[in-house]
């Protein structure tokens, strides 16, 4: 929410600490399912991370789906999620990818999120954010930020599930939370209660370890700076190698546009590859991704980025 975050000064931000960000959503997903009913739909984008399905579906909602990624273009079908949004019944229950969609890449811009936040204002639809990914997409954790800080500074009242999983590489230690911003103190402690109701049947306590590692670096402006370059480093790497691809893609004599590899954002890229090509390049190359298409830019460097780009090529030419 930022250091100047106006709900923070004022109490209206009620939170727990959750089992990473599944755990914070799972919680979220049943706050949810207890006071709208059970079988209310939630809307999830079309695709959206895999684990959300199931989350929201054994909480007990009714998921569905809004248009998000345009096949054709490999990016946002704005118009499309737009035009999802309006048509919706008033009060829907939407969830949004704050930074570095999973599993597309692709972010609406700042412009395309103020326009986000006008309909669903005007629609007085319920929000609630996943942020598995804030320093990790940009490089910097305040500009990642950005939709979710417009979105509180217009006046919505959110949900937020976080996971330090990836930003401080604490996978294994399952360190989330979830946060709502309420319109006053008083709604933020009842909000709270209803959280630690859920929480204390489901794990009771979360584990410390973990919580305290992020806790410490954030309060500590050193350690916070030494973690923000170490963000930005991770980030410009993946952006690295994103160019690489696509200039070796270029090298390998492909004429098919791959603009879309650069200009999507964070930990993943939707390839465009389809199935076909997915399951040809897995048997005649040994190159692994999922079926839709999905790379883990992680997982590609400057030593196999030549060899993914000509493979890629193979089969798609």
């Amino acid at each position: 929410y930022g250091e100047a975050s106006t709900p923070l000064a004022e109490g209206r931000v009620a939170a727990v600490q959750a089992i990473s960000g599944t755990g914070a959503l799972r919680i979220g997903a049943n706050l949810f399912a207890k006071f709208a009913g059970a079988g209310t739909p939630f809307y999830l984008p079309a695709p959206s991370w895999g684990n959300h399905t199931p989350i929201f579906g054994h909480a007990g909602l009714e998921v569905k789906q809004y248009t998000y990624y345009d096949p054709n273009t490999c990016g946002l079908d704005f118009t499309g999620m737009l035009d999802d949004l309006m048509a919706a019944p008033e009060g829907s229950m939407f969830l949004l990818h704050a930074c570095a969609h999973n599993p597309t890449g692709v972010d609406p811009t700042e412009e395309q999120w103020r326009e986000i936040s006008d309909v669903m204002k005007k629609k007085s639809h319920a929000i609630f954010f996943d942020c598995a990914y804030q320093g990790f997409a940009s490089g910097d954790a305040e500009k990642d930020a950005f939709a979710v800080r417009h979105f509180v500074e217009e006046g919505h009242n959110i949900l937020l599930a976080q996971s330090y999983s990836k930003n401080f590489g604490l996978y294994g230690e399952r360190v989330g939370a979830l946060s709502a911003v309420l319109s006053t103190a008083e709604e933020a402690a009842k909000v709270e209660s209803q959280m630690k109701i859920l929480v204390r049947p489901m794990y009771s306590n979360p584990p410390v370890y973990g919580a305290r590692l992020v806790s410490t670096i954030l309060r500590d402006p050193a350690l916070k700076a030494e973690w923000a370059g170490e963000c930005l480093e991770m980030a410009e790497r993946i952006n690295t190698v994103r160019s690489l691809l696509v200039d070796n893609l270029e090298s390998a004599g492909s004429i098919r546009p791959w603009g879309h590899i650069t200009d999507q954002i964070g930990m993943f890229c939707y390839s465009g590859l389809t199935k076909a090509e997915v399951e040809a390049i897995r048997d005649k190359h040994s190159v692994y991704m999922t079926l839709d298409g999905r790379i883990s830019m992680a997982g590609v460097t400057s030593g196999n980025v030549e060899y993914l780009a000509q493979a890629m090529h193979d089969v798609t030419k």
